[in-house]
């Protein structure tokens, strides 16, 4: 399957209450529910991702279909959190996250943000996520934030340059 060209692909601040994008992240948390124990599942509902400190993205085509979305949320002044990255099952292996990841990371240094951090797990389920943010620079690490150590979790962090 083809690559989303720049030219058809739109990442831009969003509304997480869009009913498209609520369709898509109801599958995402079903998803996290499916995969992990409740106690383990961190995704952050749409309402949680209207909140002040969270700014929410999608990735659409050139007619505005939903491809994918990811949220950065502020943490600290110096740290931001990756949460809900989810790819839509028709988009999927066609760079939507990498573009979403691209575009976080920027808001995130525009933030001058000295890190960002993210929660994800263990599973196979999750292999892809786990490459997906090693190859963009992301190493494990011990649980940050609200985090406690989780058999279900896999704490990644990336470090920004400064400016």
């Amino acid at each position: 399957m083809p690559g989303v060209s720049e030219r058809t692909l739109v990442v831009a601040v969003d509304d997480p209450v869009r009913a498209d994008v609520v369709a898509l992240l109801t599958q995402h948390l079903a998803d996290m529910h499916a995969t992990s124990p409740a106690e383990s599942v961190h995704a952050l509902d749409p309402a949680a991702l209207a909140r002040p400190h969270v700014t929410f993205l999608t990735a659409r085509d050139a007619d505005g279909v939903l491809l994918g979305c990811g949220a950065l949320q502020e943490l600290a002044p110096d740290h931001g959190e990756l949460k809900s990255m989810r790819t839509a099952a028709h988009a999927r292996g066609r760079g939507v996250a990498t573009a979403v990841l691209g575009r976080l990371l920027a808001l995130a240094a525009e933030r001058r943000f000295a890190r960002v951090s993210l929660e994800t797990g263990p599973q196979d389920y999750f292999a892809a996520a786990r490459r997906l943010y090693a190859r963009h620079g992301f190493v494990e690490c011990p649980p940050f934030g609200p985090y406690v150590p989780d058999p279900f979790s896999v704490f990644m962090t990336r470090a920004l340059a400064s400016t």
